[in-house]
């Protein structure tokens, strides 16, 4: 990694609150990134351009040309490549700024991986587009004692809260349970404009760098914006008593077997994960696909199109299946053309 170069730095150093002292601090931090959509793509673009010295992101999807409304690393080329988002971000960034590693993982985030991603990260940063991954997040955070940052956007609000095991409330002590599905409104059902998304994605990165720098007056506890109506609260939040998680230690969402099907932010789309590892041979499986509907493939993954179904299929053997929002049917349709 280069020395800090004071040419690129040089407005972030003048600023008292980080100085010369606070860019040394982000050039040796570590951060996990945890969804690189729309709030992660601002998240990751401005811990990269501060020169947070190693950002790892992981994300599970793909780009869409309905992304590039919000999501500001990607472009046409991006979504016509069916490019997944952590390559693409990490493409995009190294070429902002060469100084920095940037690893991406090209990943479902799950029990099975989450503590393993973060092992080497001082600090999580959400932009998930889920309550129960962020929930996996809080526990696997609390439980190793590692501080995340909270940060949701949808319609033109959004929320965000910095969690510092044992100095602060957890997700938990806020939310005690996770959404049952359909109860909240997604970027699909109630739309979402662009601005709320950087404001959401900005406040995370500030409070990043807040926390990497170890100076500022960081967020004690949830805050509230709504661009549209003009609000912008700041509610304080406690530790729970009776906290599942943070106070009982119990990690629930850490401790659960897998599922094997996990719904994707109001697409019409379900992922299958298969219970068992295994790597899948795409280019084998393009030949077996080819006849049955349209394929396209890529190193990072095959597209296969049939019926009312698309299928875009990873090595790890993992799928979005899309036209439907049935786990059922998914599971259907993988076992057809895939195999289980």
């Amino acid at each position: 990694m280069q020395t800090i170069a004071p040419a690129r730095y040089l407005r972030q150093i003048i600023f008292p609150g980080i100085g010369e002292s606070g860019q040394a601090k982000l050039r040796a931090a570590r951060v996990l990134v945890v969804g690189v959509g729309a709030t992660g793509s601002v998240i990751a673009s401005t811990l990269a351009r501060a020169g947070v010295g190693y950002i790892k992101i992981a994300d599970r999807d793909f780009v869409e040309l309905h992304n590039l409304q919000r999501q500001l690393l990607f472009d046409e080329a991006d979504a016509a490549a069916r490019a997944p988002k952590a390559i693409a971000v990490a493409q995009k960034l190294a070429r902002v700024n060469s100084a920095i590693q940037i690893e991406p993982c090209v990943t479902d985030v799950n029990a099975e991986n989450i503590e393993a991603l973060m092992a080497d990260a001082a600090l999580v940063l959400d932009g998930t587009d889920n309550f129960e991954t962020r929930f996996l997040v809080n526990d696997a955070c609390v439980k190793h004692n590692k501080a995340w940052i909270y940060g949701g956007a949808v319609a033109s609000y959004g929320a965000s809260m910095t969690i510092v095991p044992n100095a602060s409330a957890c997700l938990r002590c806020v939310f005690r349970h996770a959404p049952p599905p359909g109860a909240l409104p997604t970027c699909d059902t109630a739309g979402v404009i662009a601005p709320i998304v950087n404001v959401i994605g900005s406040l995370v990165a500030a409070e990043a760098l807040k926390f990497l720098v170890g100076q500022g007056e960081r967020n004690r506890g949830l805050i509230n914006i709504d661009l549209w109506e003009n609000t912008f609260d700041a509610v304080a939040v406690e530790r729970r008593a009776d906290c599942p998680c943070c106070v009982k230690r119990q990690f629930d969402f850490l401790d659960d077997a897998r599922a094997d099907a996990a719904f994707l932010c109001g697409r019409n789309a379900v992922q299958i994960q298969p219970a068992q590892k295994h790597t899948l041979d795409l280019a084998q499986l393009a030949a077996r696909l080819a006849p049955l509907g349209a394929v396209t493939q890529n190193e990072y993954l095959l597209h296969f199109a049939r019926d009312d179904f698309e299928l875009t299929i990873f090595p790890d053997a993992r799928a979005i299946i899309q036209g439907t929002d049935d786990a059922s049917v998914a599971r259907s349709v993988y076992a057809k053309y895939v195999g289980m």
